[in-house]
């Protein structure tokens, strides 16, 4: 577990160091001053992980930094494509696009933690429905869904993390584990309530 914990430290502040360099037309935007806020939320994700999935996405991070790239620029590059597709087009650098083997795995894990968050609707929907939507029918200008904020994030993935990170969720998947449910847990603990079944109950408007 300290191996673990150490791994999700260090994994998280590095993706702060690349967080705050990504520029808003705007300026910083208040997500990019509330460093616990960020924690949290990026702290959820990875718990649900192994440790080699852990290991591997560090490898990334560091190695793209030491390359001069930002993975998180990268992530919201991609992510663009679907919320502002003109002004992704006028990007002068757009990241690099994954051959179509890579897309396949990014589909097939996708497709995975889809369902594991469909479930979760289905079961708390007054904690699910304050979140972004699920699908990325809903994309659109200041809109990103969970879907397309995944399938930008897995394709930041270097090709070792992504058959890593597939291999441990369809090992959740195999054993009836839901790997969303993991880090929906975490997040309202985060928010002082005991339990899911509390905080849908008490987000819902009764005691």
């Amino acid at each position: 577990m300290e191996l673990k914990e150490s791994l999700i430290k260090r994994i998280v502040e590095a993706e702060w160091r690349q967080f705050q360099e990504v520029q808003n037309i705007d300026g910083p935007t208040d997500c990019q001053q509330d460093r616990g806020t960020f924690e949290m939320m990026r702290t959820g994700q990875a718990i649900s992980w192994s440790v080699p999935v852990l290991e591997s996405y560090l490898e990334d991070l560091e190695s793209a930094w030491a390359e001069g790239r930002n993975l998180i620029i990268e992530k919201y590059a991609i992510m663009m494509a679907a919320t502002a597709p003109h002004t992704y087009a006028e990007l002068a650098h757009p990241p690099h696009r994954n051959p179509p083997y890579v897309a396949t795995l990014i589909d097939e894990a996708v497709a995975i933690v889809l369902t594991w968050e469909e479930q979760l609707y289905a079961a708390y929907p007054n904690i699910l429905e304050r979140g972004r939507p699920l699908y990325s029918s809903a994309d659109g200008p200041g809109v990103t869904s969970f879907e397309t904020y995944l399938r930008g994030e897995l394709a930041t993935y270097s090709l070792r993390t992504l058959k890593l990170y597939l291999t441990h969720i369809h090992q959740q998947k195999a054993s009836n584990i839901n790997g969303a449910r993991i880090t929906l847990v975490y997040m309202v603990s985060q928010y002082g309530y005991d339990s899911l079944e509390a905080a849908n109950q008490i987000l819902g408007g009764s005691a």
